[in-house]
């Protein structure tokens, strides 16, 4: 079944580029020039992933992505925005967004982003169809992951993560002490390494910290290796 992306964008030019290169992808377009009657589309059912700029009329791209994550199931978010910000990038990420591109942005880079977000999703489905020692839960001083359920307990209390926070903790978890780059973990977690995209690790780490961390200042669990990265305490 061809896997459909709604594209909600209000610049007719962006928008046809990006609904030419989803169907080169082989995945089926549907276009919306506007906040409201995007999600609108989005509620009728049927998409698999939604291209969402950041400014739109009708209702902005930030009130449409906390709708959309309010709403019952997972559908990956990936945003544009013409502002290149940190406040801007980490307004989006806050809002549930998976993934951003700021506009002007590359056709490869933009085919990248989407595989990407889909082979997550079919990551994310696998649990479930079989089980493995490799998804047995993590337990670490008070910090319990259980990746069929995709949950995080903090001393007995959930901590609510974005489906990508989730991805990035468990990588760590699998694999304590060791030491990853910004690059590797680029590779392992978005699944594309995009040379000075390592920003968005830096603010995925900062959020991650604010949900699991007793002190973000003084990382517990996610510790830095300054000139090198991070890695899960051991």
């Amino acid at each position: 079944m061809t896997r459909t992306v709604l594209i909600i964008e209000d610049n007719p030019g962006i928008a046809q580029l990006v609904r030419m290169h989803v169907e080169d992808l082989g995945l089926t377009a549907v276009h919306r020039d506007r906040g409201d009657t995007g999600l609108e589309r989005y509620r009728q059912g049927g998409v698999d992933l939604v291209v969402l700029d950041l400014m739109l009329p009708g209702l902005d791209g930030l009130s449409v992505c906390r709708e959309i994550r309010g709403g019952p199931g997972y559908v990956p978010v990936l945003m544009l925005t013409a502002k290149s910000t940190e406040l801007d990038r980490v307004l989006g990420l806050e809002m549930g967004a998976d993934d951003y591109l700021t506009k002007p942005f590359s056709v490869a880079e933009l085919a990248a982003r989407i595989k990407a977000l889909f082979r997550r999703v079919d990551a994310m489905a696998a649990p479930a169809q079989a089980a493995t020692p490799a998804n047995e839960a993590i337990e670490c001083e008070g910090l319990h992951l259980d990746p069929d359920r995709r949950k995080v307990m903090v001393h007995g209390q959930e901590a609510e993560l974005t489906a990508r926070e989730f991805d990035l903790l468990w990588h760590f978890a699998s694999h304590p002490g060791r030491v990853f780059s910004r690059t590797q973990l680029l590779d392992a977690v978005w699944g594309y390494n995009h040379e000075g995209y390592e920003h968005t690790v830096n603010t995925h780490i900062n959020r991650l910290r604010n949900k699991i961390e007793a002190d973000p200042a003084k990382p517990d669990f996610i510790q830095t290796v300054w000139g090198v990265g991070y890695r899960f305490r051991d």
